[in-house]
């Protein structure tokens, strides 16, 4: 079964940095689009930034500049570098994965979620 687990959520001081990675495991087929979402309590979770099997980015206007999404599809692993991070990014941050299903159409998976916390 498909499964994504999420590491490297943490603690950080405003203006520090974080590193999330997450692996993708019990498939072979292809990923179409990976990413991170984010959730904090009382509401939805939100993208914060993707990157599809062509490598084409995509980030909220929020994290632009800061935040870096990279993937490597030889080992079915996304990453998120987080840069100057400030107290409003913090969240449970969940690794999304789009895996291609029968008749090529994708099936969205998600990891349990790893917390940051950016302390001012």
């Amino acid at each position: 079964q498909v499964q994504l687990v999420e590491s490297g959520g943490g603690s950080v001081q405003t203006g520090g940095s974080l590193k999330l990675s997450c692996s993708v495991s019990g498939t072979d087929n292809e990923i179409y689009d990976m990413s991170w979402h984010r959730q904090t309590p009382g509401d939805q979770r939100r993208l914060v930034a993707e990157v599809n099997l062509g490598g084409s980015k995509n980030y909220v206007y929020t994290v632009k500049g800061r935040f870096t999404i990279s993937r490597d599809n030889a080992k079915n692993m996304v990453y998120l570098f987080m840069n100057n991070l400030k107290p409003e990014d913090t969240a449970v941050y969940y690794c999304g994965s789009r895996i291609a299903g029968p008749g090529g159409y994708g099936r969205d998976y998600w990891g349990k979620g790893t917390l940051v916390t950016v302390s001012s």
